[in-house]
């Protein structure tokens, strides 16, 4: 099934249309119920959130918001040495999931890696998501003190063909 897909950059009164995507794929996550709900206010934005992350939508015309990816410069600890866009979260719904939505917000962050003038991308995956980005030739980082660094991580330097 293809679908004419637009991306854009998020607007305030989008937040519940984001929320929505955010919600419905957590739930879909392979972990158990009782974890998904308590962990899913963590993931949802509110108005504050755009003082600090940059927001990307996908929509379909006729059908809405079906995808969401938020960004922001990480933090210069997480990546000794190098500059970077911190991947926060991407979210596809999950009856679109595997139709090219997730990869076409993908490379519009990679795109946006090279605006910025860094050096890469870093993404803190989600178990589920480890072979989308795997996928899309992230480099798995070692965790240094796997106790406090989140399990999957992943980096990709920019390329100069972007």
């Amino acid at each position: 099934m293809t679908h004419k897909v637009n991306l854009r950059v998020a607007k305030r009164e989008d937040l519940d249309a984001i929320n929505a995507v955010i919600e419905a794929a957590v739930m879909n996550w392979c972990l158990p119920e009782r974890i998904k709900r308590l962990a899913l206010p963590s993931y949802r934005y509110t108005n504050i959130d755009y003082e600090h992350l940059e927001i990307l939508v996908a929509e379909i015309v006729d059908t809405g918001i079906v995808g969401v990816a938020a960004f922001e410069m990480a933090d210069p600890n997480e990546v000794p040495g190098q500059q970077a866009l911190l991947l926060h979260g991407l979210y596809v719904l999950p009856d679109l999931q595997h139709h090219g939505i997730g990869s076409q917000l993908f490379r519009a962050i990679e795109t946006l890696v090279h605006k910025h003038k860094c050096d890469g991308l870093l993404v803190k995956a989600q178990t589920d998501a480890v072979r989308f980005f795997e996928f899309h030739d992230m480099q798995r980082l070692e965790s240094i003190n796997p106790e406090s660094n989140y399990a999957h991580r992943f980096w990709k330097p920019v390329t100069l063909k972007q």
